[in-house]
């Protein structure tokens, strides 16, 4: 069997056949120097093997990822040297064919996740949906996530995502992708990512498409202070310390975040005022104005909050509690979806549709009805990616047979793909008990 490879401009692609897909993986789309946003890969004149996976960025352990979903993190190697994306694609496409792209920008709060987990292996949507998946690895926390001050630039891990959507608006071509209909789909941190490259400097021409998953767009705003605060305790890392060093520096760092209320439950993230971002108080304008050149899906889950009751300790105190504990509870999740995710998320696919974008809004109703987590937060990520023995034994689709998940997941995979296709969803099958939306 011959060794699948590709003549890209980036240069001769060897990539590896598995299954009924092929892919391209661990493909280096840029360099950086620490706290330094980052410079495209140059072509190369020998060839790029790209047979392996992709490396995480370095990282700490983290409850969200490596208790609910089993994160598979820990499989990849990790570095600071870690942008690079992946290529999943049918093993059938021939010669002149253009199939929809879509990018994965991973979750995690900006500060734990890969692109290349097992928990979003592609193969499945792109055997059924005759799509190209790339996902994108890129700087996280510390390393990421905190800048504007000090000799470290702001939003170097957005400027990361931006290097790999130019690094795949040039190549993927060469792969049968169409490079005029690529989509960014995201969950959580990656959904938010993906709102804040709409309004990005220099990325707006890079996609076509936004899917907007259970993003935090409701805890974006206000943080000036507590980045300030949280610059000083992490201004005493030193630009040359060990990336050990950096990464246990960071549980310090965090720590400056409490007492900021709302946005101190996601420490890291964007920037405002700095590149490639508009200032805060220009986000309204800045959305309105680029709604006509995306089509967007924005939405959450109708749980999300369940999520965080095990593993936010007062919460899960109080959850605890005879007679009132699960009142409390409940109360607790619905204040979480609503001031996080839903509200948020309505009102950014109001404002888009008022400026003259094409928006749909979706809630997923899906989840297990025999565990506490139900409709919860991630509970999207096993409808998208992986197969039964990546998800068996993650909480998330506890009490859930592997064929009840399968069944669900083949029919968001076909929405997310139609989007992708069309920017619509007029003619996507109405499932209720699954999935519920409409056009803004």
């Amino acid at each position: 069997m011959t060794v699948p490879s590709f003549d890209a401009p980036a240069g001769r692609i060897i990539g590896w056949r598995d299954g009924r897909v092929i892919r391209a993986t661990g493909i280096r789309y840029a360099r950086a120097a620490r706290f330094q946003p980052p410079t495209p890969e140059p072509a190369s004149p020998t060839g790029i093997e790209a047979t392996g996976w992709a490396p995480a960025c370095a990282q700490a352990d983290h409850p969200f990822g490596m208790g609910l979903m089993k994160s598979s993190v820990r499989t990849l190697a990790t570095t600071e040297d870690c942008l690079r994306l992946s290529i999943t694609r049918p093993d059938d496409i021939a010669p002149g064919d253009q199939r929809p792209v879509m990018v994965w920008i991973h979750g995690g709060s900006y500060v734990f996740g890969a692109g290349d987990a097992a928990i979003y292996d592609a193969r499945s949507l792109v055997e059924e949906q005759n799509v190209i998946v790339v996902s994108v690895t890129y700087r996280l926390g510390l390393l990421g996530f905190l800048g504007g001050s000090g000799g470290r630039a702001a939003n170097v891990g957005l400027l990361d995502i931006i290097e790999a959507l130019r690094w795949v608006k040039a190549n993927i071509a060469a792969f049968g992708g169409d490079a005029d209909n690529i989509t960014l789909f995201g969950q959580s941190a990656g959904g938010d990512a993906i709102a804040h490259l709409m309004i990005a400097d220099g990325a707006q021409d890079l996609f076509r498409r936004a899917i907007i998953q259970s993003a935090p767009l409701g805890i974006s705003l206000g943080r000036r202070k507590m980045y300030e605060a949280m610059m000083k305790i992490a201004a005493r890392v030193a630009h040359d310390a060990p990336t050990d060093d950096v990464i246990a520096a960071q549980a310090s760092v965090v720590s400056a975040s409490a007492g900021f209320g709302w946005p101190a439950s996601m420490p890291f993230g964007t920037q405002y005022g700095h590149h490639p971002l508009p200032a805060e108080e220009d986000l309204d304008s800045a959305w309105s104005r680029c709604a006509r050149r995306f089509d967007v899906l924005i939405g959450s889950t109708a749980e999300e909050g369940s999520f965080f009751i095990p593993i936010i300790e007062p919460l899960r105190k109080l959850a605890a509690l005879p007679m009132l504990g699960n009142a409390i509870r409940r109360a607790a999740i619905g204040t979480i979806t609503r001031k996080v995710y839903a509200t948020a998320a309505d009102r950014f696919a109001k404002r888009h549709a008022r400026a003259g974008g094409r928006a749909y809004t979706y809630k997923i109703h899906w989840g297990s009805k025999t565990n506490q987590l139900g409709a919860t937060h991630a509970i999207d990520l096993p409808l998208l990616f992986g197969d039964e023995q990546t998800w068996h034994d993650a909480d998330l689709v506890a009490g859930l047979s592997w064929s009840e998940v399968h069944a669900s997941a083949q029919k968001i995979r076909a929405l997310w793909s139609l989007f992708a296709r069309t920017g619509s969803l007029e003619a996507g099958a109405i499932e209720p008990a699954l999935i519920s939306y409409r056009r803004a």
